[in-house]
């Protein structure tokens, strides 16, 4: 598994990418238990997964990669 220790809380530092991706949100390094919770009323984004999936975080990244 890559290194990606350095971006997760430590309860999640040894699960493999699939539990990682059905994880809260709050298992990222940086995002707290109340930033998940406005997350999730906001856009209904309560995994990983939901937010790597989210169509917000989908058009940003595309909006940022034709800008560069």
């Amino acid at each position: 598994m890559a290194d990606v220790a350095k971006f997760l809380d430590k309860a999640y530092e040894t699960k493999e990418f699939s539990e990682l991706a059905d994880a809260p949100v709050d298992a990222l390094q940086g995002v707290s238990a109340g930033d998940a919770e406005h997350l999730q009323a906001a856009f209904n984004i309560k995994t990983v997964r939901d937010l790597a999936e989210s169509k917000y975080v989908r058009w940003a990244q595309a909006i940022v990669a034709l800008a560069d």
